[in-house]
Formats: C-alpha cells, structure tokens, sequence
C-alpha cells in the first residue's frame, strides 16, 4: 500500500525564502542592522518608540525563563559526560576554580575602578510608568508569558503561561518521539537538546528585541547612554588583557612551557576561538596544538582543552561580572558587597557547562542580571557590542583551557605516556 502523504513537494513562497535569506546572514551582522534601525526609528517616532520595546520585553522573559533549566540540563550532562580520572583529575577543579575567580576579580576591579556605565543617566521604568501600562494589551499579554518554566505549574496558574510550555517543548520534541530512551544521561540529553531547540528559536529574533529596545531608548532618552558604550567595550578588552597576561604569568612560573612558545603553538586555536566565537568547536584544535606543536603530555593537553574546556569559561565570566556592573552604573543603582559577590557566585554556577550552549554569554546573562534585581530589558543594549567582544572572551577561555593543560603538564618536561 502506497503512502501518498510522504512525497509532498515542497512549496517555496516568496515569504519562505524571505526568512531563508534573513536566517543566513549571521547573527552578529542581523544584530548590528538591528541596532542601525532601532537607532533611526528612535530618532524619528521619538517618545512614541517605546512600544517597541514591548516585543523585546517577551523575548527577554522567554529567556529568562528557559536560562534556568537549561543551565540545570547542561551542567548535569557535564557532570555525567566529562569522565575525571587520573592522579592530574584531583588538581583540575582547583586550577579551573582559581582562574575563574581571578577572572571576575579583575573584571569586577576594572569596572568598579574606571566605572564605564557613570553618568550615563540610564532612566529604568518607574513603577508609575509600568502602572499606566496595564491597559495596554501587549503589556497585558507579556505578563502572561512564564517567568520560569515552572512558574505556571505551580502557585501562579497562568493557564496561557501552561500553553506556552506545552507547544514549544511539543514542536521541539515531535522529531524526538520515536527516540529510544535506554538510560538517565539519554532522558537528559532529550531534555538538553529540546531546550537548545527552544533555544534557538528564541535567539533568531533576538535582532528584533535589539531593535525594539533601542529604538525605545533612543527615542525616549536619547543616544548618551550609547556613548558609555565606548568605553565598556575598552575596559572589557583591558580586563581580558589582563586576566591573558595572568595567564602567560603562571605558565612561566608553573610550566615548562615557555610563553611565547605557547603562543606560538597555540596560535590556531585562539584564531579558531575568535573567529567562530565557539570554545566547543576549538576544543579537537587546542588539544591538537597543545598535544603536537607544544609538545605536552596527551594526558594534560586532554585534561585542560577537552575536559577543562567544559568548565572554564574565564572570559565568560569575567564579561558577565563586568555587565551586570556596567548596567548598574547606567541606571544608577550601586551594588553593594554582598550584591557583587552574588555576582560572583552566579557567574561562577551560570559558566559551568555553558561551553555547549549557543549564545551563552546571553543565556547566562539574565541569570546574572536576575540574582542581583538588575532589569534584564537593558541586555540588548550590551548586545550591540556583544558579538566583538563574544569573539574576544572566546579566545580568553579558550587560553584559559592551555593554562590549565600547561600547569598540569609540570615544570619538567616528561615524556608522553602512550
């Protein structure tokens, strides 16, 4: 019996093949023209762009509220997936733990020292302002998008807020239906990839949340919070310099391998980690560079790129520490202590596992931005930089990973274990 339903052909609209060309172009190129419109449309509508921010609001709760499990799922899969063993495994957790804490040290002092995001005169909604919203039917709607995925399902009730679960973890999962679930680490890895799939529809209209903020800011505050910018992008790059010279420092005094030899060496690979912005993707280039052009052991080159590689994200860190600081500065909110070292303390959870995640900077970000009450509206703001500095926090993990494999390999060279 012939089945008549399975050779459809596929029709091509001129819509489709609209969105086909949109989807090619990379993210970072869509977010900069983004950013370009938002600012024309804000200084042509003016007052009246701040609906606009409305649809940028929604994408951000949305991320909001996939962040948490979703780097829940990935840090479990990291756990059950990274094999550890080893007389080098007892020492990574504590090389991997004092790089990231020096990492947002020196991003947290840098930003406190040269406060990029002071004066910058940031106004957030005021209470008032969010009031005279609530007759407003997308500001209405927006509320009932889940703040967490299992907000709905529990005190809350929101019956739509149920609904939205319900179809997004539905379309991710139909081409996973008949996927057979033998183990734990296989129920884990349907989860983790339903919400990547979730994930990366969320992040192919993050340029339209770029454009409905910042047209709203532009044309309600005008363009001097853009110029503080500037100079967050200068001390991000200053920050990463830094946590990069620290680095080569502890590679001099605790490694046989020299520093320029080691960037000699590894050269392909923080070209690789710029260029794709990917630490998971450089992972089979630094093991390559670490193992053949500067001649560690196979065991330490393994243990920092391949196993390290899941668990230090220095410059991630490090970034995020800087951002929510800098936000703090723009609408003039002054985190205390306490506020700070919960900064350092989600930073630290949110870059355990993060390597996996597309777009991690921007998943982890609303979990930062959440743990010290800072208005996660203004993320798409950072955004506008992001994708430079994305490329240069890459590349600082991905030296993080050679640090770490060039400190377990000793002060003396030895010779490769077959």
């Amino acid at each position: 019996m012939t089945d008549n339903t399975s050779e459809k052909p596929t029709t091509v609209t001129p819509n489709t093949a609209l969105i086909a060309q949109w989807q090619s172009i990379p993210l970072y190129l869509r977010i900069v023209m983004a950013l370009v419109l938002g600012v024309v449309v804000g200084i042509v509508l003016g007052p009246e762009a701040a609906v606009l921010s409305v649809p940028g609001k929604l994408v951000l709760r949305l991320l909001g509220a996939l962040a948490p499990p979703l780097i829940l799922a990935a840090i479990i899969h990291t756990f059950m997936t990274t094999h550890l063993g080893g007389p080098l495994a007892a020492r990574l957790p504590r090389l991997l733990l004092l790089n990231t804490l020096v990492a947002i040290t020196v991003g947290l002092t840098v930003a406190n020292v040269f406060e990029p995001g002071r004066g910058a005169g940031l106004t957030p909604p005021s209470p008032h302002e969010e009031a005279t919203k609530a007759a407003n039917p997308l500001a209405i709607f927006l509320e009932n998008v889940p703040k967490s995925l299992l907000g709905p399902l529990g005190d809350d009730g929101k019956v739509i807020g149920v609904i939205f679960i319900a179809v997004a973890f539905g379309m991710a999962l139909r081409k996973e239906r008949e996927r057979p679930i033998m183990t734990v680490g296989h129920l884990v890895e349907v989860f983790l990839d339903a919400l990547i799939k979730i994930l990366h529809w969320i992040i192919a209209v993050v340029p339209l949340a770029v454009f409905g903020i910042v047209a709203s800011i532009i044309g309600s505050q005008g363009v001097a919070q853009f110029k503080a910018l500037g100079i967050f992008v200068l001390c991000v790059l200053l920050a990463l310099v830094i946590q990069a010279a620290y680095y080569l420092i502890r590679i001099r005094f605790g490694s046989w391998v020299s520093p320029v030899q080691l960037l000699r060496g590894g050269r392909d690979a923080l070209v690789m980690a710029f260029s794709t912005a990917s630490s998971t993707a450089t992972m089979p280039v630094t093991y390559a560079a670490l193992r053949d052009r500067v001649g560690l052991r196979e065991q330490s080159a393994g243990m920092g790129a391949l196993v390290g590689a899941n668990f230090n994200n220095d410059g991630t860190a490090l970034y995020e520490a800087m951002a929510a600081l800098f936000i703090a500065q723009m609408i003039g909110m002054d985190l205390s202590l306490q506020q700070q070292m919960m900064v350092v303390l989600t930073s630290m959870i949110a870059s355990v596992g993060a390597a996996g995640i597309p777009e991690a900077g921007l998943v982890t970000m609303t979990m930062v931005f959440s743990a010290v009450g800072l208005p996660v509206e203004y993320i798409p703001v950072l955004l506008t930089v992001d994708w430079f500095l994305d490329r240069c926090r890459t590349a600082i993990n991905v030296m993080g990973d050679m640090n770490v494999s060039c400190l377990l390999d000793g002060k003396q060279k030895q010779e490769s274990i077959p």
